[in-house]
């Protein structure tokens, strides 16, 4: 899969030179050649590791004038010859030729580019110039073009300069659209004003004569399918012969697709999907392969932006190998998704949700940094998809690259093990490191200088099995890297070097397995490289391959080589000797299994061997001969991913194939891959992702659940964010590691560095429900301690219950009562993810007794969180039947209050007042508050408080309110920081009503009040007012003589002064808001303490000019005591103005 990475690159290109339309004309990538046509010129640049210009036409005024700018251009598939259609409707056909003139850019190596010329070759006028018509793009193959003409036809014109003629297209169809195929025969020849028909008197089909525009035109030489699309919006799908667009007669219309609005169309033709793009912002995946049926549509719709944010698309495509496509917009932005419709990369800033991947806009914010922000006119990938290359909509100045990196998804002939998530750019590894404190993070690897710069780029990376070699090869050879030492190993002879052409990568053992294609003999090889050493005089074996291989893997000893069509080989692989640089170890191969397999599938992507699965008991036996005699047992069974997603089981002794699922992107077997004691998914078969999330699968139980036709079982879907692509696993932690995009900005940059995130998903909760539900207690009670120190271990234990739960309520009601979607933060995500059942939905659960599962939970302390977490997730009526397996819900409480674990505590409020009653509830919060405030946790406090005197009001009421019963109330004890603003009658009103049950929360607060005020905690004063809401006015007036008098002025101005810690802008913070209590009561003592230790002169000198008695007991006490030295400036700035103000009043 394909992930951004870096700053993008600007390409400029050589302004006009005279007015012209601002728009670039075509923009194509062949064979390392990057073609763009601008409306008065023409340029060719390199694609490679070096982008520099190799070669321009520029075309003179008087040929802008005579004949118009250029409109419209298409290039052959050799890169020959370049065809440019201009507004005058005059034909251009250019020739492109290497010459041997080299490029050097600087440095020691050479670049290998040579210059090119670019010449006109033919320049003639059209022959449908004068019917003011318009066109559209250009399609070719080796020998014809075709352009659409907006009567509705098109147009044939050869290589060579010919013009063929145009012809229309008659379509007989059905009211059942897209689902019949026509037979009838195009006619040729130029069209008039009307349009050919097919006389066919026998058929029930109705005539519609197409006369919309033709406005866009879409070919697939490999599918040999041509697409036609008209400015109504309809699309058609045609088939051309073998013989290609000369014979226009030989196309045939198979279908119109149901899609309206249309406005782009681009052909994937591996995976044989046609991605449609609409008016509506809309792109639409449809499967070739299966009558054009719709497969999914993808969109911004979920993002926030809506078709008036975006506008139409404009233009779709497609990733070299189909597994991902770029979609660009009229109006803003460009977005690249997965086929499975994950979103891989967006320029487009996030709004509405929140996610990972971009900030937040601001209405007002320059949108300066954001690429594309113009909308997308051209896009092209280059031929390794390291690249995509892009213009905005209304620009002819510049190009804008963008780097991506390829995730290694151990497909093909290259393998790589899950445990090790590695993303490789064109000349660099990206690699994800799981650091101490369990934060993934990813490390950027430059390969060598000297390997890359001559072999560039990256092509194939496949990791050991430990993960901690990875082998890289480029163009030619291959190189090693030590993750553990940080060295690379290359081959101490670039002549070997260059006669590798590594087509696959796999590690065998400690051995690399290369698969090489030899130039001379246009045959393939297999090498096999210790790791210790790259040279041919350690070349292992070299074993000659029958054809080029489609997909191969590795398991212990044993190889797997698949051939066209569907041929399997599995060999033997015996290593004698030593493997070690002292030593001359011998590798011989020996063919075990040949398999030939008609089918008319699809090709295969993937194939992985699959071992059995034995017992973790089973392999601690004491006898561990006739144990690691079946761990080395040749496998018999394998999967196999095909190239349209569909995933099967195929057995090897008998060649039969099951099929599984569909719509798969990926998979991991997992079972068999780590002999470690802490590998935490050592139950697992295998794992799958694609559109419909990640899917565990497991062994069925029985007395030989490898032999039983239905071994598997599908576990519930691991809803994946779709921002978030997963690259494997690390099984000793239990968790899938996904990547997303994030995007950083800078004040000094025009564009903001895309930066690929790692995020961390966990499957533990899958794995626990597994074993209780084959009633393994003591192994999923082992599988737990062994997971309890890591990450997200709370979440997973909340999430097990929660779906536990949901499957016994399920079960329970006929109607397939379902849990209310509700909202939980994903914190391991850093996204808001709903969890959702699905009416009627089949739950691999439902049988399992929900108490065992708390008697698993028991064990740990989470417990008590997770119980009452789970309770706020579902609806108050189906509580009783938690807590009567969980727990009761007051035992619960006082377990949590005797740990003091209070805010635990507090979440039971509320279930407590719904299962035992507003007495019981009252007297627990009542008791929680005490503790509360004993423990100075203030907010959690006041909580209490709200909540007390909200129930005492509801419950003394005859109807209650039915907000008491709904989760979203026990919000006030999860999330306390959004209920911190309450409405006024809640501070004041509330302690007037005449109740013993109020009377008893005002004695606990004003009893705490005057605990704090005695010793002269101001500070805890403070935050405890604020988080209760406790009138500190009506206090202070009351107990003026009381707790809250001073002394002496000395002495409080010394105690106060070292309680508040005046250095700390928090404590300057509760000092003013004392001095504004203290103001508004008017009690001088403190007024004068607090406004002295402020040094709020304004306060004290509009207290002491009314007060001149005061103001002299001040200074004498102020100049008496030597600890108060540092207040002498403020006296003497007092003693001014006080002087001045008598002289005054005087005069």
């Amino acid at each position: 899969m394909y992930m951004a990475y870096g700053w993008p690159q600007v390409i400029p290109l050589e302004l006009p030179n005279c007015p012209s339309t601002q728009q670039i004309v075509y923009l194509k990538v062949v064979n390392r050649l990057l073609l763009v046509v601008a409306p008065t010129h023409l340029e060719l640049w390199s694609s490679s590791q070096h982008r520099v210009r190799l070669g321009k036409y520029k075309r003179g005024l008087d040929s802008i004038r005579r004949e118009g700018e250029n409109l419209q251009a298409v290039w052959s598939p050799d890169t020959k010859l370049i065809a440019i259609l201009t507004s005058s409707f005059y034909l251009h056909i250019f020739k492109v030729q290497i010459t041997e003139k080299k490029i050097h850019v600087g440095g020691k190596q050479p670049t290998g580019l040579f210059f090119a010329n670019i010449s006109l070759l033919l320049s003639e006028q059209v022959p449908f110039a004068n019917k003011k018509l318009t066109v559209s793009n250009f399609i070719c193959d080796n020998k014809n073009m075709l352009i659409g003409l907006s009567d509705g036809s098109l147009y044939n014109i050869s290589w060579k300069g010919e013009f063929c003629g145009a012809f229309s297209l008659d379509m007989w169809l059905n009211d059942n659209i897209g689902a019949n195929k026509f037979s009838n025969h195009l006619g040729n020849g130029l069209t008039s004003s009307g349009n050919q028909r097919v006389d066919v008197s026998n058929h029930v089909n109705h005539v519609v004569s197409q006369t919309s525009a033709v406005v866009h035109l879409e070919f697939s030489i490999t599918l040999r399918l041509l697409f036609v699309l008209f400015s109504d919006g309809k699309l058609i799908q045609c088939s051309v012969s073998k013989r290609g667009l000369k014979h226009t007669e030989s196309l045939i219309v198979e279908r119109r697709l149901a899609s309206e609005e249309v406005v782009c169309a681009s052909v994937a033709h591996e995976q044989q999907i046609l991605a449609v793009g609409t008016l509506k912002g809309v792109v639409e995946l449809y499967d070739l392969a299966d009558s054009a049926s719709v497969i999914r549509s993808v969109s911004l719709h979920d993002w926030g932006y809506s078709v008036e944010d975006t506008g139409p698309v404009n233009c779709i495509a497609w990733t070299p190998d189909n597994s991902a496509f770029a979609v660009g917009w009229k109006l803003r932005g460009l977005t690249v998704w997965s086929v499975s419709g994950c979103r891989l990369m967006s320029t487009i800033r996030q709004i509405g949700l929140s996610s990972v991947s971009s900030p937040v806009v601001k209405p007002n914010q320059d949108f300066k940094y954001e690429p594309m922000m113009g909308g997308a006119s051209l896009m092209h990938w280059d031929e390794h998809g390291f690249r995509l290359y892009a213009i905005e909509e209304r620009s002819s100045e510049r190009i804008i690259a963008f780097s991506f990196g390829k995730c290694c998804l151990n497909r093909g002939v290259s393998g790589t093990t899950y445990v090790r998530q590695v993303i490789y750019g064109e000349d660099r590894l990206l690699i994800v490191q799981a650091e101490d404190t369990d934060e993934l993070k990813i490390l950027h690897l430059n390969l060598p200088v000297s390997y890359i710069s001559q072999n560039w780029p990256v092509l194939h990376v496949a990791a050991s099995r430990d993960g901690m070699y990875l082998a890289v090869a480029g163009l030619h050879g291959l190189i090693l890297y030590d993750i553990r030492l940080k060295r690379w190993r290359v081959f101490g002879d670039v002549t070997q070097e260059q006669q590798i052409q590594c087509r696959g990568l796999l590690w065998l053992g400690k051995i690399v397995v290369v698969c090489n294609y030899v130039d001379s003999s246009n045959t393939y090889e297999l090498l096999f490289y210790p790791r210790y050493h790259l040279d041919q005089s350690s070349l292992l074996c070299r074993k000659p391959l029958l054809a080029k291989p489609m997909a191969m893997d590795v398991y212990q000893d044993y190889l797997l080589v698949t051939y066209r069509p569907f041929d399997v080989h599995i060999y033997h692989v015996r290593l004698t000797g030593e493997l070690s640089p002292s030593s001359t170890p011998d590798l011989q191969l020996s063919t075990v299994r040949e398999l030939s397999i008609m089918t008319a599938k699809s090709h295969p992507a993937a194939m992985h061997f699959i071992p059995d699965q034995l017992p973790r008991e089973y392999m601690l036996r004491s006898d561990t001969s006739s144990s690691s005699d079946l761990l080395t047992r040749e496998p018999a069974r394998c999967l196999i991913l095909r190239m349209n997603g569909d995933l099967s089981l195929l057995d090897l002794d008998d060649g039969r194939e099951r099929e599984l699922t569909h719509s798969v992107e990926l998979f991991w077997v997992t079972c068999g891959q780590s002999e470690e004691k802490t590998n935490l998914i050592e139950e697992v078969s295998w794992l799958d992702y694609g559109h419909r999330g990640m899917q565990v699968w497991y062994p069925s139980p029985g007395v030989d659940p490898f032999k039983q036709e239905d071994f598997l079982q599908l576990d519930p879907e691991l809803e994946f964010d779709r921002e978030v692509y997963p690259l494997g696993l690390l099984p000793n932690a239990g968790v899938v590691v996904g990547v997303c995009q994030r995007m950083s900005f800078s004040a000094c940059t025009e564009f903001p560095c895309f930066e690929p995130s790692p995020q961390a998903q966990t499957i533990l909760h899958c794995l626990l429900r597994h074993l209780l539900q084959r009633d393994k207690r003591e192994e999923a009670l082992r599988l737990a301690h062994l997971s309890a120190e890591k990450p997200h271990f709370s979440h997973c234990l909340e999430w097990l219950l929660f779906t536990v739960f949901d499957a016994e309520i399920s079960s329970l009601n006929s109607k397939s009562w379902t849990i209310t979607s509700i909202i939980v933060v994903k914190i391991h995500m850093g996204t808001k993810t709903k969890f959702k059942q699905k009416p009627g939905s089949s739950i691999q659960s439902c049988n399992l007794s929900f108490e065992k599962t708390c008697d698993l939970i028991r064990n740990f302390p989470e417990y008590y969180d997770v119980v009452v977490s789970v309770a706020r997730k579902t609806d108050g009526r189906h509580w009783a039947d938690l807590f009567s397996a969980a727990g009761r819900s007051t035992e619960l409480f006082e377990e949590c209050f005797q740990r003091r674990w209070y805010r635990t505590a507090a979440c039971y409020i509320l279930v407590i007042a719904k299962l035992e009653g507003p007495a019981v509830s009252q007297y627990c919060a009542l008791r929680l508050l005490q503790a509360t405030l004993d423990e100075s946790l203030y907010e959690l406090a006041g909580e209490l408080v709200r909540f007390l005197l909200r129930s005492g009001r509801e419950y003394e009421s005859t109807n209650a309110d039915s907000e008491r019963d709904s989760p979203r109330f026990l919000g006030y004890f999860l999330f306390p920081t959004s209920f911190r603003k309450q409405p006024q009658d809640a501070k004041s009103s509330s302690f007037k009503e005449p109740s013993a049950h109020v009377a008893s929360v005002k004695s606990i607060l004003e009893s705490h009040a005057s605990y704090l005020m005695s010793g002269k905690e101001l500070s805890k004063l403070v935050a405890f007012v604020k988080g209760t809401q406790f009138d500190l006015v009506e206090y202070l007036q009351r107990e003026r003589y009381g707790s809250a008098r001073l002394e002496n002025f000395a002495s409080g101005l010394e105690m106060i002064g070292q309680k508040l810690h005046m250095g700390t802008l928090q404590s300057r913070l509760d000092a003013e808001f004392l001095l504004a209590h203290m103001c508004s009561v008017k009690f001088k003592e403190w007024i004068v303490v607090l406004a002295t230790l402020l040094r709020r002169s304004e306060v004290l000198f509009d207290l002491f000019r009314h007060d001149l008695r005061l103001w002299k007991a001040y200074s004498i006490t102020i100049q008496g005591h030597g600890a108060f030295a540092q207040y002498h400036d403020l006296l003497e700035e007092l003693e001014v103005k006080l002087s001045s103000t008598v002289n005054a009043e005087e005069t």
